[in-house]
């Protein structure tokens, strides 16, 4: 009857708040309350990033936008040195780090998955291997195995065209390094929203659940949610709740349920119900 709720998730919304206008027909109370947040926000980059040449490190900050709602997985920690080392106008090394992570991230997926793909003819090119720098070998066998979402392989292969412009010599990277970097910083945001997002409309996702996500039945033991999605997540019944305890999360579900399965469809309706 249970299904797997995520829990362990990843994300800074400030960049919203920064591009988020006050509107005229607002209450007084919510535009004082958006402008306090907002003067909040911009204190605290300036406690984080330095007030040395602050205007130019705001504008990065919006301008890389908010870092997607996602998983904990082998990406969260280097893509957030990616955004900082932007944010400060570190551009190059922002554009190159994108790229290897990138990278990292297809090696990743290979090499925790790949044994559960044992009996398809792409095994064979990679069993071997303990690193990968092969962009088309990489992405072209998660997609054949049904790893990478069609949106995932089409921003990959992006990523792969500025990777191998501006790894290998090209002079005009000198003096637009800023848009490249901050194209595939993009590139990155699009990857994590399409393959490793903590909500919204993804096909392992039970749909039409507001404001928390579930993971379908059919996908729990496939290799990819079972792997990487799983470890994020808490098994609940549809009668639990969340309650903060010591600054965290935690799960109360202290429900007895029946010994029996239903459908994805059963359980999201018994999950509204239960709000």
């Amino acid at each position: 009857m249970k299904r797997y709720r995520v829990l362990r998730m990843d994300f800074d919304t400030r960049a919203n708040i920064l591009q988020t206008d006050i509107k005229d027909s607002w209450k007084k109370d919510i535009k004082q309350l958006h402008r306090k947040n907002k003067e909040g926000v911009i204190n605290g980059l300036k406690f984080e990033f330095g007030v040395l040449n602050f205007e130019q490190k705001l504008k990065n900050f919006i301008d890389i936008g908010a870092n997607p709602l996602s998983i904990i997985a082998f990406h969260n920690r280097f893509f957030r040195q990616v955004r900082n080392a932007f944010v400060i106008g570190s551009y190059y090394p922002a554009l190159t780090s994108t790229c290897a992570l990138g990278e990292r991230i297809l090696n990743h997926l290979i090499l925790r998955l790949r044994n559960d793909f044992k009996s398809t003819p792409e095994y064979k090119k990679v069993y071997r291997k303990k690193s990968f720098d092969n962009w088309d070998l990489a992405i072209d066998t998660l997609e054949s195995w049904g790893i990478l979402q069609k949106k995932s392989t089409i921003v990959f292969r992006n990523l792969r065209d500025i990777r191998h412009k501006s790894i290998h010599f090209d002079p005009k990277t000198e003096s637009n390094d800023r848009e490249i970097a901050l194209k595939a910083i993009h590139k990155m945001n699009e990857i994590i929203d399409n393959q490793f997002s903590a909500f919204g409309n993804l096909p392992w996702f039970i749909p039409n659940l507001r404001g928390s996500a579930y993971i379908k039945k059919s996908y729990e033991k496939t290799p990819f949610i079972s792997i990487i999605y799983l470890p994020n997540c808490v098994l609940v019944g549809p009668n639990h709740r969340i309650e903060p305890r010591d600054n965290k999360l935690v799960v109360v579900d202290d429900n007895s349920y029946p010994n029996k399965e239903i459908s994805d469809k059963e359980f999201a309706k018994m999950l509204e119900d239960n709000r």
